[in-house]
């Protein structure tokens, strides 16, 4: 292809979602991995966490430094680039001879593995407004399926070829994917002339000033996906793995699989946004995310009702990702990637306070207290979603 007008396509869509999910997933292959990495290093377990830590500082720097481009520069050769070097990154962690080399291979692997965050508000450039909605649907489906294919796949390769092998396979993935975009996604426009680096991220910081509704925005996703669902998940794995459970990893893992319902429904929720009822629908995935905490407070010790409620939870976490970021990328067309990037280090930010209080709510007072503040952080993103109801209708009656 090489014609300048690019028009959005469902198989585009679903290449952008299977894109972008390896590129999430990068981020996730070595959390299953961790025990068998550091008996491999001869190191004590608990210094795999410095792992996963090294992988998070890498992506939230990559994110604000790198993605805001895409707003600058043409965007079929930065997604490119920064594949390839996902590529160099994961062959890198594959062959890390030490623990040192391998952290920073890791830290390097998600520097640069943020194309999925490239690519989300790319396809809401491509989509026409009436489409958006569910062309962004298509895309966050292939995210969220990336995040848990690669914690449930890297167990299972590990398990019979090692930890090695898991980035090795990764690394010949991403290798097909970025040769599949290079041959496929033609040459787009680049939105808007870049006078200056600094300027551009000073942007990013004043993305406020130029929106006021934003604030709103940010505040759903955080609460709901930062908090709640990453609460409910990291504690999860503490319920499941005592009494009267006492499940594996490999059980906990099927337990999780439960999720993939939220990439299912991803596929139709963006059409909520394109039929003008997202204000309604948001509010009914914000209800829907309270009453399943209610539930996981009484039917604790219920394996069926649990899969039931982490189902149910994920699909309201990812209806309410949708739908925010569908009226975030309609704010502007000019600076979707910048919003962008605010959206995910937002998201970033809460999801691990969201870790941390997991933790600490259940060194407290277990799954009880967890659920408690799940709870309790559901209802003030209820209060938050009754007052801004109004601003978001205004702005929907305006046709952005």
């Amino acid at each position: 292809m090489n014609n300048e007008t690019v028009k959005m396509t469902k198989f585009l869509a679903v290449l952008f979602a299977i894109c972008s999910g390896l590129a999430i997933g990068n981020l996730y292959w070595a959390q299953p991995l961790l025990v068998q990495i550091m008996n491999g290093f001869g190191l004590p377990a608990a210094n795999g966490g410095l792992l996963v830590t090294a992988t998070q500082i890498g992506y939230a720097i990559g994110i604000l430094l790198i993605v805001p481009l895409g707003d600058f520069v043409q965007r079929k050769r930065l997604i490119s680039i920064v594949m390839i070097l996902s590529v160099i990154a994961l062959i890198s962690c594959a062959l890390s001879p030490s623990f040192i080399i391998l952290s920073l291979s890791l830290f390097s692997m998600g520097l640069v593995t943020i194309s999925g965050q490239i690519i989300l508000p790319l396809a809401g450039d491509l989509s026409k407004e009436e489409e958006r909605g569910h062309i962004v649907g298509i895309v966050s489906s292939g995210i969220t399926t990336g995040i848990l294919f690669s914690r449930f796949a890297s167990g299972i390769i590990a398990g019979v070829w090692g930890w090695r092998s898991v980035y090795l396979i990764a690394a010949a993935l991403n290798l097909i994917m970025v040769l599949i975009i290079i041959y496929v996604l033609p040459k787009i426009p680049r939105k808007n002339k870049l006078k200056s680096y600094k300027k551009l991220l000073f942007s990013v910081f004043t993305t406020f000033k130029r929106h006021d509704t934003l604030p709103n925005i940010l505040l759903h996703s955080g609460l709901i996906f930062g908090l709640v669902f990453n609460i409910f998940w990291t504690s999860l794995t503490f319920l499941l793995s005592g009494s009267p459970f006492n499940y594996d990893t490999f059980q906990i893992g099927l337990v999780s699989l439960a999720g993939l319902t939220a990439a299912a429904f991803g596929l139709g929720i963006g059409k909520l946004q394109d039929k003008g009822l997202s204000v309604p629908a948001l509010g009914g995935f914000i209800i829907i995310s309270f009453i399943t905490m209610i539930c996981g407070f009484i039917f604790y010790d219920s394996i069926v009702a649990i899969v039931i409620i982490a189902a149910i939870l994920s699909v309201a976490v990812q209806g309410i990702s949708v739908l925010t970021q569908t009226r975030l990328f309609n704010l502007s067309n000019e600076e979707r990637s910048r919003l962008n990037t605010v959206f995910v280090v937002n998201n970033f930010i809460f999801g691990a306070v969201g870790n941390a209080l997991a933790s600490f709510l259940w060194s407290l007072g277990g799954w009880t207290y967890v659920m408690m503040a799940a709870s309790l952080i559901s209802l003030i993103a209820l209060i938050v979603w009754l007052f801004s109801r109004s601003s978001f209708n205004e702005i929907d009656a305006q046709g952005f």
